[in-house]
């Protein structure tokens, strides 16, 4: 059985903020932001909301994939800012889609999720009780991000991406995915951080309800990143039975060109093999690499039999690979 991608999907909010819009209302500038991340505007949402672009991204996915929202066996949404607790976002993307018969749930592992997510969907198909799965990142990081903290709020966007899997025959051209890897360290998940609601009860002392906002240590999360994706990569690599050279595009989390640029080195590839997006889409946690892979898939630059490489990073800390063959 091959487990493969059949359709993408992706969404942005309308409001594009460039870096000397938020110079408007911030100590910062296009120079500083662009020459430290590569990023020069993201999507943030005025409207829209987490379900909302979820769903639009899911709707392009299925459509591409000639699939009906019915046929979906297992709905799987990787997200760290759905739009409520309970239900969960894959539930309302769920009912929004009318996909009544698959099973629901969310998943969380900051922004390496959509990667994690993927390789619990595979793993529905592979059992071979199951035929199709939908696989959404979608983030609304926006209402999460201290707009005072200039050095951590410029990075981020809002947005969605979806894929749909398929449980296919094996037709003797080795296709889909061929291998996944995932890791986690807790130790440092306080280099990344934000706190959800405080215990509150008939016994627990009073409090100030304040909010929580997303903090960061910048310098450990690219030390991390530098060193743990090449790493990963390389392994999920070797699990497929292929070398670094084959691949023929490197997908990575957008969160940062200099490390990009950093795991090209490592792995001693070329940059063209690593197309970007943070540009334009600043850094979407889960939502970063489905979106990615929708921009190329639907600009023509995957072709049909070329080896891929999906690989996402994050708070957790966690880590994630995928390699598939288009």
């Amino acid at each position: 059985m091959e487990i493969r991608i059949i359709g993408t999907g992706s969404a942005l909010p309308a409001r594009r903020v460039t870096n000397e819009d938020l110079s408007h209302i911030m100590d910062t500038s296009d120079e500083w932001i662009k020459s430290r991340t590569g990023i020069r505007a993201r999507h943030l949402a005025v409207e829209e909301t987490t379900t909302g672009l979820a769903t639009e991204a899911a709707k392009k996915a299925l459509h591409q994939a000639d699939v009906q929202p019915e046929e979906l066996d297992v709905i799987i949404a990787a997200t760290v800012t759905a739009d409520k607790f309970l239900p969960n976002l894959s539930c309302e993307v769920q009912s929004a889609l009318g996909a009544k018969n698959a099973v629901a749930f969310d998943l969380n592992a900051a922004c390496s999720g959509f990667l994690f997510a993927l390789d619990v969907a595979r793993r529905y198909l592979e059992d071979g009780t199951h035929k199709k799965a939908l696989v959404i990142g979608a983030e609304t990081l926006s209402k999460i991000m201290d707009w005072q903290d200039r050095s951590t709020c410029v990075l981020f966007g809002d947005g969605a991406g979806a894929a749909v899997l398929s449980a296919c025959e094996e037709t003797g051209e080795k296709r889909g995915i061929l291998s996944t890897v995932q890791g986690s360290d807790g130790s440092r998940g306080e280099v990344l951080r934000c706190d959800n609601r405080p215990v509150s009860n008939p016994y627990t002392a009073k409090y100030e309800n304040t909010l929580s906002y997303v903090s960061m240590n910048g310098q450990e999360v690219y030390k991390f990143a530098v060193k743990t994706v090449p790493e990963v990569i390389k392994e999920a690599v070797a699990a497929a039975g292929l070398t670094v050279e084959e691949i023929d595009h490197f997908l990575l989390h957008q969160a940062n060109y200099r490390i990009i640029e950093s795991v090209a080195k490592r792995l001693h590839q070329p940059m063209e093999k690593f197309p970007t997006n943070l540009e334009e889409c600043g850094n979407i946690s889960a939502a970063s690499v489905p979106i990615l892979l929708d921009n190329e898939n639907n600009h023509g630059m995957i072709k049909k039999g070329e080896k891929i490489v999906l690989a996402g990073f994050g708070a957790g800390l966690t880590w994630g690979a995928a390699v598939l063959v288009w």
